[in-house]
């Protein structure tokens, strides 16, 4: 059984930084692709960010320059560090895993495994 569990949002006004955490128990870290989708009230959930096996990336459009995904294998944890947030940042951010080594586009509908998910607030 896979259960991923993030934590790390919070309240920050424009322009400050967050930290995302996030891990995956019963999946080989590094084995798996893995990727952060967040969704805004009144919106469809989108995908943010992605790793692969390889360490691969995507960024999405929205974020990017702004945001970093990356894995600490010392920690078997996945981050996702948010600088220059907006107020359209906020939204509730999943940490969702993959079933295999590589994702496809970073489509929410990828993943079957997601945590519970973690809110992100932004003030103007």
């Amino acid at each position: 059984q896979v259960q991923v569990v993030e934590s790390g949002g919070g309240l920050v006004q424009a322009g400050g930084s967050l930290r995302l955490s996030c891990t995956a128990i019963g999946l080989s870290f590094g084995q798996f692709a893995m990727g952060w989708v967040r969704q805004a009230p009144g919106k469809e959930r989108e995908g943010v960010s992605c790793i692969n096996w390889r360490d691969s990336t995507f960024i999405g459009d929205s974020v990017k320059g702004r945001f970093t995904i990356f894995r600490d294998y010392a920690k078997n944890t996945l981050h996702l560090q948010m600088d220059s947030l907006k107020p359209e940042d906020t939204a509730m951010y999943y940490c969702a895993a993959h079933s295999g080594r590589d994702y496809s586009s970073c489509a929410q509908s990828e993943f079957p495994y997601w945590g519970q998910g973690t809110q992100v607030t932004v003030s103007s």
